[in-house]
């Protein structure tokens, strides 16, 4: 769907379902600070080909945009961008979330990544708004946003509830330009 100079970007598919566990899989260690803790059957096959799945009627019919970066030969996920909670009508908004593998973090990966599925939010499907949260103590993710414009508009105590303890969560948002 989308290339830039590391990564190919395509929608989440049950062709990824593989990938998408073997991702998970092995950076669950590096990415448990960061979620809610998993379900179950999280870890299993059966789980990724039902969410891929999802992914695929949620885009469909507009519902979410959930995409993968993977390397130029398709084998490997760099990192896992998700834009749900949409708004229609008068707010036009959504929420993004996302996640890197840990052999791609601090390399700029997720920062040309979100660029391009930024602009396709924002630019081709006409939304005004794109929010992004993060924990206080997530420097690398509130790097990322600064540089991708995202302004910082509120805190929130006791937000979500990740890896099993209420974290406060600082609030972003990066708004269209070109919009009236």
């Amino acid at each position: 769907m989308f290339i830039t100079n590391r990564a190919k970007i395509e929608i989440q598919s049950v062709k990824h379902a593989q990938l998408l566990l073997d991702y998970h899989v092995d950076n669950e260690v590096h990415l448990r600070p960061w979620q809610p803790e998993p379900l179950d059957e999280y870890l299993t096959i059966e789980h990724w080909v039902s969410m891929c799945e999802l992914s695929e009627q949620s885009f469909k019919y507009g519902k979410e945009y959930r995409f993968v970066a993977l390397d130029f030969e398709r084998n490997e996920i760099i990192g896992v961008i998700n834009y749900t909670g949409l708004a229609k009508g008068a707010f036009q908004a959504c929420f993004l979330g996302y996640s890197i593998s840990k052999a791609f973090e601090n390399k700029g990966y997720m920062t040309e990544i979100l660029e391009v599925t930024n602009d396709y939010i924002l630019e081709v499907l006409g939304f005004n708004r794109i929010m992004a949260n993060y924990m206080p103590h997530n420097h690398a993710s509130a790097g990322v946003l600064e540089k991708l414009g995202f302004e910082k508009e509120g805190y929130a105590k006791r937000y979500l509830k990740i890896a099993g303890k209420w974290e406060d969560h600082i609030l972003t948002s990066k708004v269209a330009s070109n919009r009236q």
